[in-house]
């Protein structure tokens, strides 16, 4: 009997660090619009579903594994028949599907963007870089660090130049999506932060969502950072409740809030390019701009080995623990 308990209480221990190690966060979806939005999801591994429907006041969670990379956003005016196919008139993701399949937002999107640590913390940001079609906020549940609300609460649409408005006025397009130049997409000559510098257009979003991404290197005051916590994305929130009383509008009245972690970054947001991963905005996966004007590869994608540590390391120490645990159980007897 004192054998059996002993193995039993070893294979628990096991157990609980193996489901420790591959549960990394839970993301919930709330839609507080006055219509239905159809949330979709590209990331990397595939969660549980890649595009769903989200009536109104309604929520939808899942579960992302540690090291998990990807975005959300919010399509709107779409039509799907009883098999699921159909298309959207925002952030439509290209599928002919509910499901995007690995299809990213077609811009104009709200972008939310995340890399779970794999034994450290989140980055995380809501970006504009792509266009604007729905108010989106992230907040943090639990979890230790800044932790910091962020987002973009206010109606972008009804303030969006002529020249940036998308036909029938459900969303706002960047000035990269618009006019499609080096200057304003930070490529070329200007593909570097000493080079591409806000815009007119930038900072008419800044100053609307000034914790958002509003251009390729706003990385100061528009990237965050926690660590252990669960995240909610809500479309058009009424209110912002936040660890860090961060005001509705997306700003805060607590100094240096805004910044979360600026210098270590889930990607710099470089262009528009709706099927890649956060950090890779130009279409080059992860790439991440430091306070030192280096770049790391691979930051992005969960897997940089200076940013986070291996997983079969992580598991060393605590199965060792479960180890050395059931070998003096048995000396015992």
């Amino acid at each position: 009997m004192t054998i059996s308990m002993a193995i039993s209480t070893s294979l628990m221990i096991l157990l609980f660090t193996f489901c420790q190690g591959i549960l990394g966060a839970t993301f919930t979806f709330v839609n507080k619009c006055d219509h239905t939005v159809w949330p979709g999801i590209l990331g990397t591994p595939k969660l549980d579903s890649t595009g769903f429907e989200l009536t109104k006041d309604t929520s939808r969670s899942f579960q992302a594994p540690t090291g998990w990379s990807g975005r959300f956003w919010g399509r709107t005016g779409c039509n799907f028949d009883d098999s699921g196919s159909g298309s959207c008139a925002t952030a439509d993701c290209g599928s002919g599907q509910m499901e995007c399949n690995g299809g990213g937002a077609e811009p104009p999107a709200t972008l939310a963007e995340f890399t779970l640590g794999s034994g450290s913390q989140d980055f995380y940001d809501v970006s504009l870089v792509d266009g604007y079609n729905l108010p989106m906020m992230v907040e943090v549940s639990g979890g230790s660090g800044p932790c910091a609300s962020t987002g973009c609460n206010v109606d972008l649409n009804q303030k969006c130049p002529t020249e940036l408005r998308v036909d029938g006025g459900g969303a706002c397009r960047s000035a990269c999506d618009a006019f499609k130049t080096p200057q304003y997409c930070c490529e070329g000559a200007y593909a570097s932060p000493a080079t591409c510098s806000p815009s007119v257009y930038s900072q008419m979003f800044k100053s609307a969502c000034p914790k958002s991404y509003s251009y390729a290197y706003d990385d100061a005051t528009s990237t965050f950072t926690c660590s252990n916590a669960n995240y909610i994305i809500t479309f058009c929130p009424s209110s912002l409740p936040s660890k860090k009383s961060s005001k509705s509008d997306g700003s805060t009245d607590e100094p240096g809030i805004e910044s979360g972690n600026s210098g270590s970054l889930p990607g710099s947001e470089r262009g528009s390019d709706s099927g890649s991963l956060p950090g890779s905005e130009s279409g080059s996966m992860g790439q991440t701009m430091l306070t030192d004007g280096s770049w790391l590869a691979s930051l992005a994608t969960g897997t940089s080995a200076s940013n986070q540590p291996s997983r079969i390391i992580q598991f060393i120490a605590p199965l060792m623990v479960a180890f050395v645990f059931l070998i003096g159980s048995l000396l015992k007897l």
